[in-house]
């Protein structure tokens, strides 16, 4: 079925270029499980604001999945339904996203995909709970959301902790091989609850494997504008390494002040981090960014079927993939396969079909999507990424890393 709808896309895609392209099918209006016309998804994520680009990437993840899906047919046990994405813009605000959240559901969405920020994810969660309506997160950093016993809230990426505790382990483990054990980490991370839960799970485990975090700094992403001072701060503390957890900008930012300060570092080790891993980083960063690293989930581009979306999402928008569009990409598949095998427009039917099936999935992982009784998806896993030659590549574990590519420890970062 992905193979169908991927082909499918890129020959839509192809069309559209010509100049054959039509409009996308009108909506029709009226509560969530409307049983005519299009069958309409929300989409919510941060369109405007400091987050905006992140954010187009993941709308336009969520867009090529839809027009996939309908050419390849449309929902077939329900006649050939075509799919219908609404969108709602964030801001990045929770107050914002919970009242968009309330207006798609409002206007018919029979499920939602989002947030990429956190806080936002919290809300629209409860939302969705509160409407019975599946809420599948593409990227979600806060693992307490899932806490809560939500029935309708989905989440495709790994458990934030989770990551910071296989950050530890990698960065204990790659130190111990290069012959330079790291014994103290410096942490900056992002004040909100996926910020801190990175670092809770790194520093738990560092610290069972003797390794020391101090200092633990926070910052407000939003407001930031400089990240000299605690860069500078990092330099005086004697760390060896700086762990860093937060968005894209202020990723750049990081990098820029390390470029500039040069504390003197054998890695700065990106743990779940929004920018490091990303394919604009090293031209933004500059030279200062070369040898970061970044532990994360990713994109799996020795799948055939990513690599196909991977072309057909640069020839669509003139711009590299990002894992994030890939992951708002499943998370539409994953609606649109419940659709499917359910064969109901109800949002309740739908939920009970996310939550028991599974679909072949487009991250590096081990095995399909397939959600435990939180919400959870078992099978997505964290990589170690690195930024090489202006490049990022996967660089361990060994089989889900790039040809050649090997870990480069000490990386003498803004050297």
């Amino acid at each position: 079925m992905t193979k169908t709808w991927i082909i499918a896309l890129a020959a839509s895609v192809t069309l559209a270029l010509a100049g054959c392209g039509g409009s996308a099918p009108g909506g029709t209006s009226g509560g969530a499980g409307a049983q005519t016309g299009p069958i309409k998804i929300g989409s919510l994520h941060p369109l405007s604001g400091s987050s905006a680009a992140d954010g187009q990437q993941l709308e336009n993840g969520a867009k090529l999945a839809v027009e996939a899906i309908n050419a390849a047919g449309g929902v077939k046990s329900l006649g050939g339904a075509k799919l219908e994405l609404t969108s709602g813009d964030t801001q990045g605000k929770p107050n914002i996203g919970q009242s968009e959240a309330q207006r798609l559901i409002q206007d018919g969405a029979v499920a939602i995909v989002g947030t990429y920020m956190s806080a936002v994810s919290a809300n629209v969660a409860s939302v969705a709970e509160r409407n019975q309506v599946p809420f599948v997160m593409d990227i979600t950093g806060d693992d307490a959301i899932l806490s809560h016993g939500y029935k309708y809230s989905f989440r495709l990426q790994p458990p934030t902790m989770r990551i910071g505790a296989e950050s530890a382990r990698h960065l204990a483990e790659l130190s111990e091989q290069q012959g330079k054990p790291v014994k103290k980490v410096a942490y900056l991370h992002e004040q909100s609850a996926y910020g801190t839960s990175a670092m809770t799970g790194f520093r738990e485990e560092a610290e069972r494997l003797g390794i020391t975090v101090d200092p633990v700094i926070s910052y407000d992403p939003v407001g930031v504008s400089d990240l000299t001072t605690q860069i500078t701060q990092v330099k005086a503390s004697g760390a060896d390494v700086l762990a860093v957890t937060g968005y894209y900008r202020d990723g750049v930012l990081a990098a820029k002040a390390v470029g500039s300060v040069k504390p003197g570092l054998d890695a700065v080790y990106g743990v779940a981090d929004g920018a490091f891993d990303l394919p604009q980083f090293p031209k933004d960063a500059g030279a200062a960014g070369e040898g970061f690293f970044d532990v994360n989930y990713r994109l799996d581009l020795n799948n055939p079927e990513t690599k196909r979306l991977a072309d057909t999402y640069k020839q669509r928008f003139g711009d590299e993939i990002r894992t994030g569009a890939v992951l708002a990409y499943d998370a539409v598949r994953t609606i649109a396969t419940g659709l499917e095998k359910s064969g109901s427009r109800d949002p309740k039917k739908l939920r009970d079909v996310i939550s028991s099936g599974s679909l072949p999935s487009m991250l590096v992982g081990k095995g399909p999507v397939k959600f435990d009784a939180t919400g959870q998806n078992v099978n997505a896993i964290p990589v170690m990424m690195q930024v090489h030659d202006g490049a990022v590549q996967v660089v361990h574990p060994k089989e889900h890393a790039e040809p050649e590519a090997r870990p480069d420890y000490p990386a003498a970062p803004g050297s």
